[in-house]
């Protein structure tokens, strides 16, 4: 069972002793397990059922109308992935699913601009659920601040300012969601691989999750599972934080199973990531945490972490959906000798 915390007590009085308690808390499960429950963060339940009715609601709609807003279609790795074509750890993971980020036009990326800048652009909407697009943003909308307040939390665990990372996030962050399904997989087809083992590429990631268990979180090279809790999120943390921490924070790698047949399962993953133009180097740490820190390069020398977040997430989506590069990217992925 992972650790769960209450972010109540720091969201009304950061700078009381209840918030420092939870500070304290909150920094040492960040160090290891990297996982744990957030409760108490104000979201209410009704708003989290309503993400996932919509998101049953989306995947009930007739997959011809799925396919029309493909990610293929996109450059910003927005839209709909079909089932099967997203690939984590070199083979291909049996669920599908929405991306959606920032709602902005696309811009004029020339040739000796950051590739990343093409991660910027509209997102793709179902016509046959005109209610989505609003809903979905409200609701990113409430998990941004609270994905702030865990961020400046941690940045007042490590010794530094509350507010040491907040320019890393304005004036425009390059959040994202992500909305799944993992259906059932039959049995001469099971592989287990929902989703393959990996870590995430940014600063915060809160999971809304339905009743169906199948996430698992690697520790001391064992899979636990993480069940479900009511009314609680799943937080995790992504390499950049592992880079600005010397690794005292960690990108805990972590998969999901493929559910039971007759199940499937709803996840929806909100990343609360810095701008893509962001660079992060490590801070100065207290003596204390400096001690405890491992380093913030990934111990597969292969997996290089890159300090300008734009280089990072590109790093990950170029290797998940290889449909978008051959469409979009001439077929050329820069990050393929990170693998």
């Amino acid at each position: 069972m992972l650790p769960t915390h209450d972010i109540s007590s720091f969201l009304s009085n950061p700078a009381g002793k209840e918030g420092g308690d939870f500070v304290t808390a909150l920094l040492e499960t960040c160090h290891d397990p990297g996982f744990f429950y957030l409760v108490g963060h104000g979201v209410s339940l009704d708003k989290n059922n309503e993400m996932i009715v919509l998101a049953r609601r989306f995947f009930a709609l007739p997959e011809n109308e799925r396919h029309r807003i493909a990610i293929a279609n996109s450059p910003h790795f927005r839209g709909y992935t079909v089932l099967g074509d997203e690939v984590t750890a070199g083979q291909h993971d049996w669920r599908d699913q929405l991306d959606i980020g920032p709602e902005e036009p696309a811009l004029a990326v020339g040739p000796n601009d950051p590739l990343w800048l093409h991660l910027r652009g509209p997102n793709q909407w179902p016509a046959g659920l005109p209610e989505m697009r609003a809903a979905v943003v409200s609701w990113m909308e409430a998990i941004q601040s609270l994905g702030l307040a865990i961020i400046r939390a941690l940045a007042v665990g490590l010794g530094q300012s509350m507010d040491f990372f907040d320019d890393t996030m304005s004036p425009d962050p390059y959040t994202r969601l992500k909305i799944v399904r993992y259906p059932a997989r039959s049995a001469h087809a099971y592989t287990g691989q929902g989703l393959g083992l990996h870590h995430d590429s940014g600063l915060v990631t809160l999971i809304l999750q339905d009743e169906v268990p199948g996430l698992q979180v690697e520790k001391d090279g064992r899979l636990f599972d993480v069940e479900p809790v009511p009314g609680a999120y799943v937080v995790n943390l992504g390499e950049m934080l592992q880079v600005a921490s010397h690794g005292y924070l960690r990108a805990t790698k972590h998969r999901v199973e493929s559910p039971p047949p007759g199940k499937q399962r709803i996840s929806i993953a909100y990343f609360m990531n810095p701008r893509l133009d962001a660079v992060f180097k490590p801070v100065d740490l207290p003596p204390e945490l400096a001690a405890k820190a491992a380093g913030g390069q990934n111990t597969d020398p292969g997996d290089r972490v890159f300090p300008t977040f734009g280089d990072n997430t590109l790093k990950f989506r170029m290797r998940a959906h290889p449909d978008v590069v051959a469409r979009h990217y001439h077929g050329t992925n820069p990050y393929l000798q990170t693998q």
